[in-house]
């Protein structure tokens, strides 16, 4: 899904929690590495890309106004970000808006004698505890839909290995986003004709100078959208295995489900194919691209937004609704004893399932 050094995946995460950013070339100028060189490059890349361009221009005049007052000059590293981004979602809350700092910025200090060292936690592991988690229902944990062939392939022998399931759930509590790879690979098992899930509409410019991070994917269909837009629709188009074709489908979601997390979500629940338990996701919607600001710091420019096909709604700050709202860390409980387990296994099966990552959104809510 990356068509050049400059895109990153097409929903990528929110935030960039875990997404590697490009690598700073070997030296700049003193001008473009400092404080105020790296917010115009921003203010720049936001006025020429951002999905709306009045707001992108917004954002540049923000940010402009505190270069003017000299409110980064003195800011580096983590601070630097942390201002930068604040200006920015001052003006409109964005929940991709956020810089990444130079690698090693604002790492754990040190323990000092006789203390405990700082602990990272690891990555996310894209997959976790797929399987039958009951007689006739299987189960796997999502993180991330990252552009990774295994994952991908693993995703694709989940459903073949559970085609004989009369229900799937997908754990998408602790998923901060990514692709479409996976998700390609899961919805031809699911629907019985051809299905159109979301559109996705990337700023015109943007798409004209081959800038969109979803132009030539199979699953997208282009069509008619909006003025200064190219829309494109994902659709799922069947295979030929029919087995899952009427099992029952539950996706568990929590506010720190994201970005790619929540085009899933709102693919099931567009078409009716499955059921949302658990609480409204995290309202991070719209997709685009990395690009390198100078001195080791990155940024995430949104240049489209993902949308219900039928009302033109998105998720950005609202979140996709869940259809039945349970507290996150209840939801498998609550999907297990609907299907029929007793109570007292629904809850022991919860606890044995229940993810090590937050379940809660990393931003305040906010509206565009």
């Amino acid at each position: 899904m990356i068509r050049s050094s400059h895109i990153l995946p097409a929903l990528l995460l929110a935030g960039m929690a875990a997404v590697p950013m490009l690598a700073p070339p070997p030296a700049y100028a003193a001008d473009e590495a400092s404080a105020d060189g790296i917010a115009e490059k921003y203010a720049a890349l936001l006025e020429r890309d951002y999905v709306y361009p009045e707001t992108g221009k917004r954002y540049a005049a923000a940010i402009r106004a505190g270069i003017a007052a000299g409110r980064y000059k003195a800011l580096s590293g983590p601070a630097l970000g942390e201002t930068l981004d604040a200006d920015v979602n001052a003006v409109a809350p964005d929940g991709h808006l956020r810089l990444r700092t130079p690698e090693g910025a604002g790492a754990p200090a040190a323990a000092a004698p006789g203390g405990v060292a700082p602990v990272r936690r690891p990555p996310k592991v894209p997959v976790e505890q797929a399987g039958w988690i009951a007689p006739g229902i299987a189960f796997i944990r999502f993180n991330v839909f990252p552009q990774d062939e295994a994952v991908t392939a693993a995703a694709a022998k989940f459903m073949a290995d559970h085609a004989d399931a009369r229900a799937l759930i997908f754990d998408i509590r602790t998923h901060n986003g990514g692709g479409l790879d996976q998700m390609d690979a899961i919805f031809p098992w699911l629907f019985s004709e051809p299905t159109r899930l979301v559109t996705m509409a990337t700023r015109a410019s943007v798409d004209a100078r081959g800038g969109s991070p979803i132009d030539g994917l199979a699953s997208m269909r282009v069509v008619k959208g909006d003025a200064g837009m190219v829309a494109r629709e994902h659709w799922a188009t069947p295979n030929a295995d029919k087995r899952l074709r009427d099992a029952k489908v539950y996706v568990l979601t929590s506010g720190a489900s994201a970005s790619a997390a929540e085009h899933f979500s709102l693919a099931m629940k567009h078409t009716g194919r499955g059921t949302l338990v658990g609480a409204p996701t995290a309202g991070a919607n719209h997709f685009g691209t990395g690009e390198d600001l100078g001195g080791g710091y990155g940024a995430f420019i949104p240049v489209g937004r993902t949308y219900d096909p039928e009302t033109g709604k998105d998720w950005e700050g609202e979140g996709v609704l869940p259809d039945i709202a349970v507290p996150p860390a209840d939801a498998l409980a609550r999907v297990l004893t609907d299907l029929g387990v007793a109570p007292a296994e629904a809850k022991t099966l919860s606890d044995a399932h229940m993810p090590s990552w937050p379940m809660e959104r990393r931003k305040p809510r906010g509206t565009r």
